[in-house]
């Protein structure tokens, strides 16, 4: 006996259908869902990513490119993922302490920045030195 019955989940107006009695199909659904979460998992990271880049190239003036990389040497630094990393600076540009070992890496990474930049300003023609 084969059934049909329709999913429907409200905050995204998905709809789904499984068949009952076939087994590839409810395995398909499983499959869809678990993959659809992934993405909204990926989508969230992606957000703060972008906010804390947002953050870097106020304080740190440079280019999306520099502050994403500024992001990833601090991710590196610290062994841990970048989206934590991104979601700790968001938290602490709202009153979160920043973990001292966070603290730290970024010290270094704009430090590092900061004197790479400057030896491009020195060695651009036509550009005085500091």
């Amino acid at each position: 006996m084969q059934r049909t019955t329709v999913l429907q989940e409200d905050w995204w107006n998905l709809r789904a259908e499984a068949t009952w009695g076939n087994a590839s199909a409810g395995q398909h659904l499983v499959v869809l869902r678990a993959e659809n979460d992934q993405l909204r998992r990926a989508l969230a990271g992606r957000a703060v990513i972008d906010q804390a880049r947002g953050m870097v190239m106020v304080l740190t003036p440079c280019s999306r490119g520099a502050a994403r990389n500024l992001l990833v040497d601090i991710s590196r630094q610290c062994d841990t993922k970048l989206p934590v990393v991104a979601a700790a600076l968001v938290a602490a540009w709202e009153g979160k302490p920043l973990p001292e070992r966070m603290q730290r890496a970024l010290r270094r990474t704009v430090r590092r920045f900061h004197v790479e930049d400057q030896g491009r300003d020195s060695q651009q023609p036509g550009k005085s030195s500091r």
